[in-house]
């Protein structure tokens, strides 16, 4: 695991609201995370964000449009906040995109080539929206890539599966948090 991050995408208080499906997830994430600072890997968080003027929301990007009227991203909000049990610690980076992907109108490349990072273990919040996005331009990025199959929820149990199940093994390994917290212990 040389050289990689873990990063803890859209884990937000609107966004956790949404989806937690009462399976122990923030537990589970949490403890990627502990494993990951244990093992000396890098933790980045990726929150979403968005203006409250919505400057940088096109109505050409459907999307995008529809989140934004619901105000669950807007920037200096409660629901944007990263849940304490999960919260960043000193030495964690936190970067804000505009998009669904995690690269998307943020500074992670520059974040991560500045670390000479070459990997990235990937969980949060949906797997179809901005786990999908950033395998598909990590990928492009050819970054080594593991997804978390149970770092990740959806909305939609069904398009989570297929996704972890048929998609991402494509891509990216993908294993549960304890397999990969078990192959990072010190």
């Amino acid at each position: 695991m040389a050289n990689s991050a873990l990063l803890v995408m859209d884990i937000q208080r609107s966004v956790v609201e949404l989806a937690d499906d009462g399976s122990g997830y923030l537990p589970r994430l949490r403890r990627a995370i502990d494993a990951a600072r244990a093992a000396g890997i890098p933790v980045v968080y990726v929150v979403m964000c968005l203006r409250p003027d919505d400057l940088e929301v096109s109505p050409r990007n459907k999307l995008v449009s529809a989140v934004a009227r619901t105000g669950i991203f807007t920037e200096g909000t409660p629901a944007v906040e990263i849940p304490p049990e999960v919260a960043p610690q000193p030495g964690d980076v936190v970067v804000t995109k505009r998009r669904g992907s995690a690269f998307s109108g943020s500074d992670l490349d520059l974040v991560l080539r500045a670390r000479d990072i070459d990997g990235l273990v990937l969980a949060g919040i949906a797997t179809s929206g901005v786990v999908l996005s950033t395998v598909c331009q990590a990928t492009d990025l050819d970054l080594r890539l593991t997804v978390l199959a149970d770092g990740c929820l959806d909305l939609d149990p069904e398009v989570h599966r297929f996704l972890v199940e048929k998609l991402f093994p494509r891509q990216a390994d993908v294993l549960s948090v304890a397999d990969w917290a078990a192959a990072v212990a010190p």
